[in-house]
């Protein structure tokens, strides 16, 4: 039986949720359970900080450790029974993930013998270690746990002194004393890796400073690399996964038979790559591990929702998995962890308007238990429920995305409409899940119109690429096709619409005043870029090669285009009403962008409204610096647009 927290009541559901609840930080990220199944480690968050909180499951009482200064967790691992590896970073904003530091730490389970194994500060674990890791200045991540080694793991170092890009190296890394020993060194700049069953490394892959996805493989520890996979000689574009349970096939993230994404094997022996499953919309998101953490039994995939197709439906996680899918009907289940021998599993379950819920499950008992909240004061009953769409661009190409109409409204009609665009934009999607941006304009009144444009992840590699050097172009106009749509479809009132974005996002919303000055009656640009001649010159991606390379493939160096296509060139030609949001410590995109656009602004005699936030990078990340942003964006919103008559009743109850 299924032990599930309480449900809101009906006076819970017709309340509205506030700016400051929205606003929160998620209380859990994640849990994993240890390999023995006696403790649970969480990214929680403490103080608007991200933690490391260690649980021991007999009684749920435990600690969390904070790292020192503006730092935070970032990531973390079992990587023993009773010993977690984990990494700590900068938080660069709300649109990013901390960055990480570049150091290895690890702790046991009950707190204890917590401390750095590698990086610059690893000055306590001995002289030798200490010239080791301070004359390199490497970063670290774990590339596997060696479940059969407790005091043992293989770590890839990657230097942080090179622009070019290194030829990162696997460690062995002691688990306690940080001593490592070098196991192997990539045949290419940049490279992840991926080993088999016994921990030997048989693949090194990744994106070359070419921009071109390449393979290496090795049959052993004495064998030499081959390249094997080369995109600019085969056409394809491939990524291994992980080995199969015999260890004679290997997984392949690759584009399937109908080229919009799918998941192959390759076959050792043959060399021959075959295709296990095809997405006929978009493809995979992530294999789903056994217990043991040696083959695959699902695949996640999100054509619109989040479907889960088996691979061995005879594996006893599969056919739990298939149990849970029954009991939670409309929601995504994830299988977060297990231990070892599978006798206990963590789960999360999610969706739309729930932010996520972790259980955990036990074989003995056969019964799941609720563990924990991602964010606890949020009652899915006041959110807006996100419907998938499909649509055709101007030129055939098929788009998909969401619309979120007001809670209770959800056969609403001539609805003041927000068009929300994506940041990356390449590799991103839009995807079915809690988004407290969404919800924050949602419940005030306002549908909220999602696609994913051409360039976009997920759906293909032909897709992504059709993106490329359309800043402005294609890319724009499906965002505008979108538009179109949904006002023919008598979902948006065309006299009540707003464009808004981050990032890219905030590129799209003003370069869509610009080019569609009768379309949209406001534009939010938050943290977006505004000169796209800036981008060779400014902010983190120039700093490197690899991110030169990547701006010249996917902007293209036509300077008088860049300028042409950039919203501060043509500020006059915008008639709707414009709020810009900036940060001050934003790397990614820095201030020195929405100044730019502020100066275009100015010198057309366009108004405007600006929230600037010194402290802030990309993206707001403070909880108060986020409930200003949210009132403020809805008070403009209801000044340009107004809000739908959702944002004053009660929503409507069956």
């Amino acid at each position: 039986m299924l032990a599930h927290p309480a449900h809101a009541s009906d006076a819970d559901a017709n309340a509205l949720v506030s700016f400051a609840d929205l606003a929160r930080h998620e209380q859990f990220r994640e849990v994993k359970i240890s390999p023995n199944g006696d403790y649970l480690a969480a990214a929680a968050v403490v103080d608007d900080k991200t933690v490391l909180s260690l649980i021991r499951l007999s009684d749920m009482k435990g600690v969390n450790l904070r790292p020192r200064d503006s730092r935070e967790l970032a990531s973390f691992w079992w990587v023993a029974p009773e010993r977690v590896m984990y990494t700590i970073g900068e938080r660069a904003g709300a649109l990013e993930t901390p960055v990480p530091t570049g150091e290895l730490y690890a702790v046991n389970a009950d707190g204890t013998g917590d401390g750095v194994l590698f990086g610059y500060r690893a000055g306590n674990q001995g002289a030798t270690h200490i010239a080791h890791a301070t004359s390199r200045r490497a970063y670290a991540t774990l590339v596997d746990p060696l479940r059969d080694d407790p005091k043992r793991a293989l770590i890839a170092t990657y230097s942080f002194n090179s622009t070019n890009g290194v030829f990162p190296t696997v460690e062995k890394i002691d688990l306690y004393t940080g001593v490592t020993m070098p196991v192997t060194t990539s045949p290419m700049r940049d490279a992840d890796f991926i080993p088999d069953h016994h921990g030997v490394v048989r693949f090194a892959f990744g994106t070359d400073v070419d921009q071109a996805r390449k393979v290496w493989y090795r049959a052993g520890d004495d064998a030499k690399w081959e390249l094997v996979f080369d995109e600019n000689k085969d056409g394809q574009r491939l990524r291994p996964l992980g080995f199969n349970r015999k260890e004679d096939k290997v997984y392949f993230d690759c584009g399937g038979s109908k080229g919009v994404g799918g998941v192959c094997t390759w076959d050792l022996a043959s060399r021959k790559l075959s295709t296990l499953w095809s997405g006929t919309v978009s493809g995979p998101l992530e294999l789903v591990p056994s217990a043991d953490d040696k083959d695959a039994i699902a695949l996640r995939t999100m054509p619109d929702r989040t479907a889960t197709t088996l691979i061995d439906a005879q594996a006893p996680e599969a056919k739990l998995l298939a149990g849970l899918l029954q009991q939670f009907p409309g929601e995504d289940v994830r299988i977060t962890s297990a231990t070892l021998d599978g006798s206990k599993i963590v789960f999360a379950v999610s969706s739309d308007r729930n932010p996520g819920q972790f259980f955990l499950y036990d074989e003995k008992t056969r019964k799941a238990s609720f563990l924990l909240a991602n964010r606890p004061w949020i009652k899915p009953e006041q959110m807006g429920a996100m419907e998938p769409i499909a649509l055709k661009a101007r030129d055939g190409l098929a788009l998909h995305g969401y619309l979120t109409r007001p809670p209770g409204h959800e056969q609403a009609k001539h609805l003041p409409t927000v068009v929300y665009v994506h940041g990356g934009p390449y590799g991103i999607r839009d995807s079915w899940e809690f988004d407290p941006y969404v919800q924050v304009l949602a419940t005030r009144g306002y549908a909220v119109l999602q696609v994913n444009f051409r360039g976009s992840g997920n759906y293909g590699y032909d897709f992504l690429k059709a993106g490329y050097r359309e800043w402005g172009g294609k890319m724009q106009d499906d965002v505008t096709d979108a538009t179109r749509w949904a006002i023919e479809q008598g979902i948006a009132d065309p006299k009540r619409l707003c464009i808004f974005g981050g990032s890219y996002g905030g590129y799209a919303a003003l370069e869509g005043a610009v080019k569609e000055p009768d379309l949209y009656r406001c534009a939010i640009g938050y943290v977006g870029v505004y000169d796209l001649r800036l981008m060779y010159t400014r902010g983190d991606i120039p700093q490197y090669s690899s991110g030169e390379n990547y701006l010249k493939l996917v902007l293209g160096e036509n300077g008088e285009q860049l300028w042409d296509r950039s919203p501060v060139a043509h500020a006059d030609r915008i008639k709707a009403k414009v709020m810009l949001v900036v940060g001050g410590q934003d790397w990614r995109v820095p201030p020195v962008q929405g100044e730019a656009m502020r100066s275009a602004l100015n010198k057309a005699n366009i108004d405007y409204e600006w929230l600037y936030q010194r402290t802030e990078g990309h993206g707001f990340y403070d909880e108060d610096h986020a409930e200003d942003l949210f009132k403020k964006l809805i008070a403009f919103l209801d000044k340009n647009i107004g809000p739908h008559a959702a944002a004053s009743e009660a929503p409507a109850t069956k």
